[in-house]
């Protein structure tokens, strides 16, 4: 069996691994599309310091269940499409007690601390995979990173009288907009992408502000009434739009914080105590937010030919690795299309 492993930085090829057996309480998993996500993309730039080396990358699945080994629930049933919850969780820490396993303290995401599903077939525990059958494994591969944006908002209490502003507008924060306008919200989508900002108010943003604009205080006024959004989500990872985050929500405001910075960030922690904010930070998803995609993705007005950025084959990875690092804003999601 066929496997691509990220060897060093700038490193990609394929190599062959024996096919799985299937033990008590697995499926085995024929993988179809699997997406690239950043913290592949940092990988393969030798600047991700989670992931091991070397490193099969990929949690972003869409796959079809190939067999099921005893003590699988009949309801996972070959030929079916699923997708997978690549999180693991001690279930003793902290967050685990809390009922929070997505914030495990030693969790171990595939494609990252463990290896992952660009592979041919793969088996898991029965657990972790969750039916996406009215779907293609195309939009299957896309549930994952719109789960992570979907758990944001559900971090950030959002309602439908609430305004939200989604600083970063790619797969992940398009997942917050999507979800914070299900609930009701009016969504304000902020990005330095005109065509990324298209694609948000596309996806249920009423507003599309880019954050370089001149004006771009003066609209985000002129919108929240002078009062600035009830709740920001920071879905980039840089220090300007953490201050942007903290700078623009309301008094008594949430920041809900998906990004990491690689770069020490500074505030007027001032803001912080006379706007008496909650800053919360949100972690992976839960499988409440997987099954929310899908049932998003469901309703078939999700734009998926413009989120699917390109398809690639195994001996393609390398190159558009490569053209994405020279050029990360011109891409939602690489699909690879497995062996």
């Amino acid at each position: 069996m066929k496997a691509l492993q990220i060897t060093e930085p700038r490193a990609i090829g394929v190599i062959d691994l024996p096919i799985p057996e299937v033990g008590d309480g697995e499926v085995l998993l024929r993988m179809e599309y699997v997406g690239f996500c950043g913290s592949d993309l940092n990988t393969f730039r030798g600047a991700n310091a989670l992931a091991k080396s070397p490193v099969i990358p990929g949690h972003e699945i869409g796959a079809v269940i190939e067999a099921a080994g005893t003590g699988v629930p009949e309801f996972l049933r070959p030929g079916m499409t699923v997708t997978v919850n690549p999180y693991t969780a001690c279930g003793v820490c902290p967050s685990c007690r809390r009922g929070r396993p997505n914030a495990c303290r030693d969790n171990q995401t595939l494609g990252v601390q463990r290896d992952g599903a660009m592979r041919g077939l793969m088996a898991v525990p029965w657990e972790k995979v969750i039916p996406a059958e009215n779907l293609g494994t195309r939009e299957a591969a896309l549930v994952e990173p719109m789960s992570v944006g979907f758990h944001a908002v559900s971090r950030g209490a959002v309602t439908d009288t609430d305004t939200v502003m989604v600083i970063g507008c790619g797969m992940v924060g398009l997942g917050a907009v999507v979800r914070a306008a299900l609930r009701g919200a009016t969504v304000i989508a902020a990005d330095i992408d005109g065509r990324k900002l298209a694609v948000a108010q596309q996806m249920g943003a009423a507003y599309g502000l880019n954050t370089l604009a001149p004006d771009f205080s003066e609209r985000l006024a002129q919108i929240t009434g002078g009062d600035g959004p009830d709740v920001v989500v920071e879905a980039v990872g840089s220090p300007a739009t953490y201050r942007l985050a903290v700078d623009s929500v309301a008094f008594t405001g949430r920041v809900v914080c998906i990004g990491y910075s690689k770069q020490d960030v500074t505030f007027e922690t001032r803001l912080f105590v006379q706007k008496e904010l909650d800053i919360r930070g949100s972690r992976n998803a839960e499988p409440s937010d997987f099954r929310a995609v899908i049932r998003y993705l469901e309703r078939g007005n999700c734009p998926v030919d413009t989120l699917v950025s390109k398809v690639i084959t195994p001996d393609k990875a390398r190159e558009a690795l490569s053209e994405w690092s020279d050029n990360p804003g011109s891409v939602f999601r690489i699909l690879l299309k497995t062996f």
